[in-house]
């Protein structure tokens, strides 16, 4: 929706429509523009469900990631791969979470060339509140069931397959 309120039309089907009168094709072009809108409209709702916390979607994802693990820690570099990040994002997102005292590092127990994440009591707290205010929005996902919730999941992981992301 733009600052001034929805349009009364569908841009990107009207896109579509004049996409196929002077270029061929329109349907993979409106599929992907569709997928990207509705990745802003994803992102700017989980992101105000998570202001309120001091937390980005990364730096959230991050705190869930490590209270999924058995003991609550995990090596940078595994959550890196978990996460889908460069080695870069996840120190600078560490370093984030640690200045908030949310994370910590320790050396790993049996490996002197790893450290390990290891989430605080201060950050299990913080991410389950964020996750509260993020369910009660349903992650800003509105309008379809939850079939059909399940159905897009489904068709987007064989696009991420078909990509190598898995």
């Amino acid at each position: 929706m733009s600052a001034r309120g929805p349009l009364p039309f569908d841009p990107i089907a009207r896109a579509a429509e004049t996409w196929a009168e002077r270029v061929g094709p329109s349907t993979t072009m409106a599929a992907v523009t569709s997928i990207m809108r509705v990745q802003q409209i994803l992102q700017s709702a989980v992101d105000s469900a998570l202001r309120p916390h001091n937390l980005t979607f990364a730096r959230y994802e991050a705190l869930v990631l490590l209270s999924f693990s058995r003991r609550g820690s995990l090596p940078m570099r595994v959550m890196g791969d978990r996460l889908q990040l460069h080695p870069t994002s996840v120190t600078n997102i560490v370093d984030r979470l640690e200045q908030d005292s949310l994370v910590q590092r320790m050396p790993h127990p049996t490996d002197r060339r790893t450290t390990l994440v290891e989430i605080t009591d201060d950050g299990w707290d913080l991410m389950k509140r964020a996750t509260e205010s993020v369910n009660e929005i349903d992650f800003g996902l509105q309008g379809i069931t939850e079939r059909q919730t399940q159905q897009l999941t489904d068709l987007l992981g064989k696009v991420r397959h078909a990509a190598g992301d898995f």
